[in-house]
């Protein structure tokens, strides 16, 4: 019920009503994130959340605020207790940096508020744009295909369900996966981003084979075919290899090569899980270490992590393109999503066809963002920089009495841990997260810690442009006061 005729002539509810106050507020709040990205790196790396932080008790605000007291909430309640990755002192996980320009971006990605899920508009041909040009740095042909996605946790879900759709010839779309015995393999320590996807598509982590690994943390191609042959033996039907490029423990990269081969003779897809480790291709000092790559099926990765795109950019890349779009176009179109070949709806084949999501936001421009105002060449460079200070790392950790590396360097993650003499395990595990929790809680560095062969160590893994020689000498003289502070304490 129309409450009164001039209800429907009203300007918008929810425009500003004084624009030139509003500009005036959004330039305060702009610069407000500049200072923050300006700053941090002089800030501790991470603060404890207060109690009254963490309260959520607040009401249900059903009156608005001026956008000043919203901002000024932000600055108050965010701002300080972050989680620290736009420091140079963050090396917890594989999270990326961001950049300041960063900011430019996602501004203009809020502006123009686009859905990328179809029709015919300028943003979809940002995200194709993209998707070529990783098709040329990954060596992949013409007719490949590839979609944004929110990270490889997605993308790798959409690459193993391509696969499966192969081989099934897309009869589960119709009676599921029945009791074909689909069984796909990957390394023991790969992400458990892996067996989510499996356990998502129906299969249960059953299905999965978890491959050992050799000294240096790959995957083991011999046990691989081995395994691959007694399924085969047993009328099981393996239908993918989920190969990683720096695994998330110790940046190991499997034999990509090896792998292919080994597909092409059993008829198996080779999906790459390479979160972060795939855009080592930007450098050309990496590029070799990942020979091969360029013969997968479907290679999955992140632009957020080591091209440091604002969150959330992933993608997904297939070398059957047909084969990729059979897997997710809707077999029985609705009337809403049907298309033209002129107008609004014109664009056809559109991105939900190659995906399950007819939302999708405009993380492409980040990605197009970056590398147009960055190049690849320097975006390869921050890459490798990166790992010359994990192998200089690497190297002082030898070095020192009171240090053990526990893997090979191979990229930017190095695995140490802290070996006073004379102490027992049980001891030198406790020890070891003890410091990497007071490292943090400190606010000095953020390393994380992981676990190898059994024991508790110290993971730094650098996917960070702002970290320079001084802060990893930091986090070296924090680690050993705060070592001989907690031994002190435990005699």
């Amino acid at each position: 019920m129309i409450d009164s005729p001039s209800d429907i002539d009203a300007p918008s509810l929810l425009e500003p009503v004084d624009w030139q106050a509003f500009r005036e507020e959004a330039h305060r709040a702009l610069d407000t994130a500049l200072d923050f990205v300006q700053r941090r790196p002089n800030e501790p790396v991470w603060r404890e959340i207060p109690p009254e932080i963490k309260a959520l008790e607040q009401a249900l605000p059903q009156e608005g605020s001026p956008l000043a007291a919203v901002i000024d909430e932000l600055e108050e309640r965010v701002l300080p207790y972050t989680l620290g990755n736009t420091h140079p002192r963050f090396w917890g996980w594989v999270n990326g940096s961001g950049t300041a320009s960063g900011l430019v971006s996602q501004m203009m990605m809020a502006a123009i508020n686009a859905n990328l899920g179809g029709r015919d508009h300028a943003p979809i041909y940002i995200e194709r744009q993209v998707i070529r040009w990783m098709h040329q740095l990954f060596g992949f042909p013409e007719e490949a295909s590839g979609t944004m996605v929110t990270g490889t946790s997605s993308a790798t879900l959409l690459g193993l369900s391509v696969a499966r759709q192969r081989v099934t010839q897309g009869e589960w779309r119709k009676s599921g996966n029945g009791d074909r015995g689909l069984v796909a393999y990957t390394s023991a320590q790969s992400h458990v981003s892996v067996s989510k996807a499996i356990e998502l598509m129906g299969l249960g982590v059953d299905a999965l084979r978890s491959v050992p690994v050799t000294a240096d943390f790959s995957i083991n191609c011999e046990s691989l075919s081995e395994m691959i042959a007694d399924d085969l033996q047993q009328g099981l039907a393996p239908f993918a290899v989920i190969s990683t490029v720096g695994t998330v423990n110790t940046g190991a990269i499997d034999n990509l090569a090896a792998i292919n081969q080994l597909c092409r003779e059993t008829g198996i897809w080779h999906h790459v899980d390479g979160a972060f480790g795939a855009l080592a291709i930007l450098s050309e000092q990496l590029k070799p270490k990942l020979a091969g790559i360029s013969a997968a099926d479907s290679i999955a990765f992140d632009f957020h992590k080591w091209m440091h795109v604002g969150y959330a950019a992933g993608c997904l890349l297939v070398r059957d393109g047909e084969m990729h779009r059979q897997t997710f176009a809707n077999c029985h179109t609705h009337s809403y999503l049907l298309s033209e070949k002129l107008g609004m709806a014109g664009g056809a084949p559109w991105p939900t066809d190659y995906g399950i999501d007819l939302s999708r936001g405009f993380a492409a421009l980040g990605v197009w963002f970056q590398m147009k105002e960055m190049g690849v060449a320097k975006l390869g460079r921050a890459i490798y920089r990166n790992c010359l200070q994990a192998q200089w790392l690497g190297q002082v950790v030898e070095r020192a009495p009171s240090l053990q590396l526990l893997a090979p360097v191979q990229l930017n993650i190095v695995c140490f841990r802290y070996c006073g003499p004379g102490l027992a395990e049980a001891v030198l595990n406790d020890l070891n997260r003890r410091i990497v929790v007071e490292l943090q809680c400190r606010g000095i560095a953020a390393p994380s810690a992981t676990e190898l062969l059994g024991k508790n160590v110290i993971r730094v893994c650098i996917t960070n442009h702002r970290t320079r020689k001084a802060d990893l000498e930091a986090l070296l003289l924090a680690l050993d006061e705060i070592a001989s502070e907690l031994l002190e304490g435990h005699a």
